[in-house]
């Protein structure tokens, strides 16, 4: 069978920027750095004091307080962008569309601050001081599950879980779910919220985060020669993916086509990034596609602002892409939201859809002096206004595993 298209007719996000899709775009292209001190709990302690938090966010505007308590805060950032994807794309549930709509809206680490607060209670009051809602407040699959509910929505439910990757899959499985026919209608994305002791302290303790702490608006720097490290991130980025003929029997709004979805592993290493790996996945996505690497005109890469991560990552590129990759656009917009991990691929993936919609490719801010070795166009500090017919989302993660998308314009 021929598979189905498969557009973006709905986006939300909540982010260090901005706790809708305007706001955020507004401050990416603006270059406007959404890291600072850590304000969740005191940092003091710890080698690395800085986050890109979610600031001023009101979960009461999306869910009932008491519904609220009873989940993580990665749930909440995830059914507030995907009520806002939802709204956006216009789409009216009733008895007969409800079992063609889905949700896959994933975490990488799911509900670690409400763990780490529940066994704290546990250690000071005993086993009674655990909630009843503990389990299904802290489970990835949950912002998925909630959603269905707050919509009635019948269709595949589920969540994929793959690291750093894990929006990046997340919205390639769901595209799949609608290209052979198990769905019309997916909500897709990622979502999290770790900005915890316990992640601050496990990322610090593998030297991954970095140390700036003097300058959090510039220590998230890809590409940068004095790069030392990522910037913990959280927030939410959800897409709604809608057969083509579906979205057009409607009159939707359609921003962009997912085009191709490409996945790999690097058999490498759990934690060391590994060259072929990325590579395969972009060949796997274009392929996908059906298009050829000079027909690409910008990356969101993964661009994490780790030494070896972004030369690897660089290499990738000019390897997937040969004499075309020069002529691309790269950027990271990492260095402005920090690395949101499992909620990455969500948010990335909006923004390579609104750099289509908007011809303008976001900057990478705070390359002060590029590193010799990564020696591609990253836009570096100022959002250019370009031809972007076609865009690609890179999302890397631990244990190897590879993710890309692929969107064009419709």
């Amino acid at each position: 069978m021929s598979k189905r298209r498969v557009v973006v007719t709905g986006l939300g996000a909540i982010t260090p920027v901005g706790n809708d899709v305007a706001t955020t775009w507004q401050n990416i292209v603006a270059g406007k750095s959404g890291i600072g001190r850590i304000t969740r709990f005191d940092p003091t302690p710890f080698a690395s004091q800085i986050a890109g938090e979610v600031k001023d966010f009101d979960v009461t505007q999306f869910i009932p307080a008491k519904d609220a308590r009873r989940m993580d805060r990665f749930v909440h950032l995830g059914l507030a962008a995907g009520i806002e994807a939802f709204k956006d794309s216009g789409i009216e549930v009733n008895e007969q569309n409800a079992d063609r709509i889905g949700v896959c809206i994933s975490s990488g680490i799911g509900g670690l601050p409400m763990i780490e607060d529940t066994q704290n209670d546990y250690l000071a009051s005993g086993p009674r001081k655990i909630s009843p809602f503990f389990i299904a407040g802290t489970i990835i699959n949950m912002i998925s599950g909630n959603l269905s509910i707050i919509y009635g929505l019948r269709g595949p439910n589920f969540a994929v879980v793959s690291a750093c990757t894990t929006g990046t899959h997340s919205i390639g499985e769901a595209m799949r779910m609608i290209q052979y026919g198990d769905a019309d209608v997916m909500i897709a994305g990622g979502s999290e919220s770790s900005v915890c002791p316990l992640a601050i302290g496990g990322f610090a303790a593998s030297r991954a985060l970095s140390t700036r702490n003097d300058d959090p608006a510039t220590a998230s720097r890809p590409w940068d020669k004095d790069r030392d490290g990522f910037v913990l991130g959280e927030g939410a980025g959800v897409l709604v993916l809608e057969e083509y003929e579906h979205a057009k029997a409607r009159g939707a709004k359609i921003y962009a086509e997912l085009a191709g979805y490409g996945a790999s592993a690097d058999a490498y290493h759990i934690t060391a990034p590994n060259m072929d790996g990325p590579k395969r996945s972009m060949l796997n996505a274009l392929r996908d596609a059906g298009l050829t690497p000079d027909q690409v005109q910008y990356v969101n890469a993964h661009g994490t602002s780790t030494p070896l991560g972004d030369k690897n990552e660089s290499d990738a590129i000019k390897a997937a892409f040969g004499d075309s990759a020069s002529k691309i656009v790269v950027n990271s917009t990492k260095s402005m939201t920090g690395h949101l991990l499992g909620g990455a691929g969500g948010i990335e993936s909006l923004f390579c859809v609104l750099a289509i919609h908007n011809q303008i490719s976001p900057p990478t801010i705070n390359i002060f002096e590029q590193d010799s070795e990564c020696d591609l166009d990253y836009c570096a500090n100022t959002a250019r206004s370009m031809k972007i017919d076609v865009a690609m989302n890179n999302n890397f993660g631990f244990g190897g595993t590879n993710g890309t998308l692929v969107f064009r314009k419709v």
